[in-house]
Formats: structure tokens, sequence, C-alpha cells
């Protein structure tokens, strides 16, 4: 995840329902919960929450980081690249910051020459279509209206239709592109060969047969459509790529490092216990609280979600201050855990009904580092084989002559007739 991370604090509200049938009553949590973070993790820094720009004295606070990017474009005409994918934005400017007063800017960045006499009024422009949630669109296809912003219709149309013409942020100029498919369409042109058809129907089943719904590439006319046919003179955009591949596979061997990556931890079920692995959280448990959650898993034959739901589970109930093992309720988590080590109610889980519920899939604390580190081994294969469970996959059909050449059912009619 990147951008701006909400933090919920203060008082959790819930409430309290009887359950007949049940010792339980079901507490509903109603705003998201977060784990405590360790000092090397993404926590929130200490003073304005605002982002200084890398090469002068602006700053822009968090969560206005469009006017930061847009900034250092106009200003200082330097582009981030792929700027969703940095977890801690914060953090990522003022590492490159300091680095920046210790080496040129030409050491980590590549120049490049610019294909547009006026690149601020190209970006500008992309900038704003990126916000504007006032567009109005049809799909070309299924003729399905989207009021609001571009990428909702270019993800429709990609996801529902297979017609794919690039990641929304890489388009400029977007209703004018969708204006010329939809000419060409009304046409009755492929989008792909071009090539023009008698009637709809018949270019309809022309694109999905062939599967031609893609636009070509090798048409000019839509370069202008794409903002990095601005980025140098003369090149086309497969161009550029090609020299970015070549690029990566020159500087494979580059030292990184000087990059500190802070590791991700995991805070224990019972107290505030972090461990880097699974492993070394799973020894503190078993020493510090006589919870063993590998045996547990053995024992009971968990697969990857049994456990992810058992986790779940005890995350509320020591939320809630609740003994799992007695039912009955604390005051405090510090009250609880105290009860829990002194009757060795830690080890004392409920029926396997009462947790292996579908309200469990879904996580108590929204940053549980814990549940994306719970393993998928072959025991959890063996223990959905002991259950029944096992998947059956079928033949391909796409190839009858090659499938009934090969098919088991042939085996097993010969081992029938012999038997026979």
């Amino acid at each position: 995840m990147s951008g701006h991370r909400k933090k919920f604090a203060g008082a959790r509200g819930s409430s309290q329902k009887d359950c007949p049938g049940s010792t339980y009553t079901k507490d509903y949590i109603l705003e998201p919960l977060s784990l405590p973070e360790s000092p090397g993790g993404t926590t929130s820094l200490e003073g304005s929450p605002s982002v200084p720009c890398i090469f002068c004295e602006e700053h822009f606070p968090v969560v206005e980081q469009d006017k930061l990017l847009k900034h250092m474009i106009i200003e200082h005409k330097i582009v981030i690249a792929d700027v969703k994918l940095v977890a801690d934005f914060r953090r990522y400017i003022l590492y490159w910051r300091k680095r920046f007063t210790e080496q040129p800017v030409t050491d980590f960045c590549s120049v490049i020459r610019i294909n547009s006499a006026a690149p601020s009024e190209i970006l500008e422009q992309q900038q704003q279509e990126r916000n504007d949630n006032s567009f109005h669109g049809i799909c070309m296809f299924c003729n399905e209206e989207f009021i609001g912003n571009r990428s909702v219709l270019l993800n429709h149309m990609a996801r529902e239709h297979a017609f794919n013409i690039g990641l929304p942020d890489n388009i400029v100029n977007c209703s004018e592109f969708l204006c010329t498919l939809q000419k060409k369409l009304d046409n009755l042109q492929c989008l792909y060969c071009e090539k023009t058809f008698r009637d709809k129907n018949t270019l309809k089943d022309h694109m999905r047969k062939k599967q031609h719904r893609r636009i070509n590439p090798k048409n000019r006319e839509y370069d202008r459509f794409y903002v990095i046919n601005y980025l140098e003179l003369g090149k086309s955009w497969e161009e550029v790529q090609l020299e970015d591949d070549r690029e990566l596979l020159e500087h494979q061997e580059d030292d990184w490092s000087d990059w500190e990556e802070h590791p991700v931890s995991a805070v224990c079920l019972f107290c505030e216990k972090q461990a880097e692995t699974i492993e070394k959280l799973c020894v503190h448990m078993e020493d510090a609280h006589e919870f063993d959650l590998l045996k547990i898993k053995s024992e009971l034959g968990l697969n990857f979600y049994q456990q992810v739901k058992l986790v779940n589970f005890i995350r509320r109930q020591i939320h809630q201050c609740r003994c799992y093992g007695c039912h009955e309720k604390f005051r405090s988590k510090a009250d609880l855990r105290i009860h829990m080590e002194e009757a060795k109610h830690t080890s004392l889980l409920p029926e396997k009904q009462t947790w292996d519920q579908p309200q469990y899939y879904f996580p108590t604390y929204e940053n549980d580092t814990l549940l994306c580190t719970l393993s998928d081994s072959e025991s959890d294969l063996t223990a959905q084989e002991q259950n029944g469970n096992i998947a059956v996959i079928s033949e391909d059909t796409s190839k009858l002559h090659a499938l009934k050449q090969s098919s088991i059912l042939n085996q097993l009619l010969l081992h029938e007739s012999l038997k026979n």
C-alpha cells in the first residue's frame, strides 16, 4: 500500500446482543482496529504532518501528495515513476532529499529530452483528468453509462470485456481517445487489424474469436494519447520501452546495499511482543503464554483458512477482554492475561464449531501481519484430503482427438475389460 494511512484512535464502539444457545455474546466492532507497530515500521513522525519538496523549501500536507508531485514536475522538471508503489511517501521523499545533497541528481535519474514544445500543458492536462470526477462516458461494448472518474469506465472495459488500452494514469486526452475508438467501431472497423465488416454482429464475432479486443500498436494515430510518447524526441513508446529493458539488464549488478528496508513484524496473540518471523513469535507464545500454535495446527489438522479463523477468533476475544477458555470477562487485557496464564486457559480452546465460522475470515485488526505469515504447507493438503475436500481438475476438451488418445478413461475401460 502507498500513500497516507489512516489510524483510528480513541474508544472502540461496541454493542452486545445475547445469542440463544451460545455461551458467547456477539460484540460488534464498529471501527477498524490497528495493532501497535514497531519503531522500525511505518509510524507517524513527530512534528508537522507535511512533506518537503526534494529540491526546495516548499512544504505540502501529506494528504495533498498530488500537489507536491505537480510542483516538482512544473518547477523542477522531475517525475517520480510508479509513485503508487511507494509504501511510505514522506520517508521516501526525505531519503532522496538527503541523497541529492550528497551526489548529483544525474547519478540516480535519467535525463530525457521532451517531445513537445509545451510539456507542462500535457502534464497539467493529465493531472486534471486524473482528478476529474465529472467524467461521463458510455461503454463501447455493452452501452453501460458511467459517471465519475475516467478510470471507472476504463477498468470496466478491461475487466468485463477484456479490452485494455493501458493504465488510466498513462493516458491523456482520454475523452478524445474514446471518441476516436468509438468512431472506428461505428464505421464497422476492427480496432486491431483495422478491417471493415458488413455489419455490427459480424464485427463483434470477429473481434471476439480473433481476440482483437485491443488497439493496433503500429497505428501512430494513438501515440498522442499516451504520456510516454512525449518523453523523448523522435522515439515511439515501443523504442523507449526497449531502451528501459536494456538499461535494466546492463545495470543488474548495481549495489543497493545503502537502501535500508525495515522488516515487518508480527504481534503476539496475547501481548504486544513483536517478532520478525512466525517461528520466533511461536517460540515466544509457547515460552511466555504456553500457547503452541504449530502444535495446535498439527493436532487439529488445520488448513490455511482455518488458521486464519482461529487467529481472528483469539484476537477478537482478547480485544474484548474475554477468556475463551471459561468465558469470563475482565476489565482490562492485563487482568485477562494474568487470569489465562494462571488458570492455564491459553491452550484451552473451545469446540471447533465455535471459532470455525465464516465471520472470522475477516481480520480483527486491519494491519495483522501474523495472518500473512501463516503457512500453507503439505499438511494442509493432507487435512483437506482427510476431510474429503479433494480438488478435481477437469481434462482439457479443446483438443478432443488428443484427449481420446490420452484420457485416463481409456485406462479405466481397458482395466474393466481385462477384469471381465
